[in-house]
């Protein structure tokens, strides 16, 4: 059955992990959650197992939202907490800034304040020029920080650095929000625990999606009197799934045994062993340092579209030639082998004519 699938093409990407498939532990849960009935709206008994999952990984007790889309976690944080003349402090790099489509301002109603970065890291220092207008009533009112870890540029925030802004935002009385769509890449290259993130941030948009999940993503909050908020508003997002079960069983095997983990630090090795062959190749140069599974590299503009040909993968600045290469968790050894083979003989090519 479906044999005409077998012609598509699948080839290797280098443009997102969301081009990867499904890692087979996470598919082989979901096929044993497909058994018999189960309540709906995560009264099932696999939602409420997950969750304890959770709280495990967490070290405490937590409320956790399924959705299915890292837009409805960041803009579920942001609605469900802020009044409608707060306003949240983001990196100009931020996804929340810079990829969903004004979901923020126009579904959650907040407005945005990005600060500029070169890494996508933002620092106390940077907000602060800002808050002289905190109590005018013309202007809004700040009330949160979004950091995104990593960064948009696969850059990590260090513990001493989370905890800086931790400290500087119970002075001001801010909630510290996590873009956490590849959280688990810096529990591994950061050595930060979930335990010691859940210590941090009053919110978190955890990720799954990017990490080998069919498709989930979770908001992750400590505080009792934002769930029933973010109960009815999850709802009203559209973002309530009926069959949660199935969101929870992919959770479920990504946290269980710490598979989260074992995902994260293949991925980021196979994004470091991708820099280094880049590396060997002198009209190459990588530009951010590689702490998760992302590789930024300026290569010749003329070399692109013969080595995009074989591996697909985003140029992020047309101007300076800036591409981002984005390991999957699929990604391995061979394809670096493959595809540094193919740059080799597009450069010996353009070398020759």
């Amino acid at each position: 059955m479906f044999e005409e699938l077998d012609a598509l093409p699948f080839a290797k990407s280098l443009g997102s992990d969301n081009h990867s498939g499904v890692h087979p532990l996470i598919l082989e849960a979901v096929l044993k959650a497909n058994r018999g009935h189960a309540h709906s709206y995560g009264m099932d008994p696999l939602s409420q197992e997950t969750e304890q999952e959770f709280e495990r990984v967490f070290g405490k007790k937590g409320f956790v939202h399924f959705v299915f889309n890292g837009t409805a976690a960041n803009v579920l944080c942001l609605a469900a907490t802020l009044k409608r003349y707060e306003a949240v402090a983001c990196s100009e790099q931020a996804h929340l800034q810079l990829d969903e489509c004004g979901a923020p301002e126009i579904t959650g109603h907040t407005k945005l304040i990005p600060l500029a970065s070169r890494d996508g890291k933002i620092t106390p220092d940077q907000l602060l020029p800002h808050l002289h207008r905190q109590g005018d009533q013309h202007h809004m009112q700040i009330k949160m920080v979004s950091l995104t870890q990593p960064t948009e540029l696969g850059v990590i925030y260090t513990l001493e650095e989370l905890k800086t802004w931790k400290e500087f935002c119970q002075t001001q009385g801010f909630y510290l929000h996590c873009d956490g769509t590849r959280l688990s890449n810096s529990c591994v290259t950061a050595g930060i625990s979930l335990k010691e993130y859940g210590e941090i941030f009053d919110l978190i948009s955890f990720g799954g999606t990017k990490n080998g999940l069919l498709g989930a993503e979770a908001v992750v909050h400590f505080r009792a009197e934002w769930a029933q908020d973010m109960k009815f508003l999850r709802k009203q997002l559209l973002h309530l799934p009926s069959k949660s079960r199935f969101l929870a069983a992919q959770f479920y095997a990504y946290l269980k045994n710490d598979l989260y983990l074992d995902i994260a630090r293949e991925v980021c090795a196979q994004a470091k062993r991708l820099k280094e062959e880049l590396e060997q190749i002198p009209e190459i140069t990588v530009i951010h340092p590689v702490q998760s599974n992302a590789v930024f590299a300026r290569i010749p503009k003329a070399w692109l579209k013969e080595i995009r040909a074989q591996n697909f993968f985003y140029v992020w600045d047309p101007q300076e030639s800036i591409v981002r290469l984005m390991c999957g968790f699929d990604w391995t050894q061979e394809d670096t082998e493959t595809f540094i083979q193919k740059i080799k003989e597009v450069r010996k090519h353009h070398e020759l004519s």
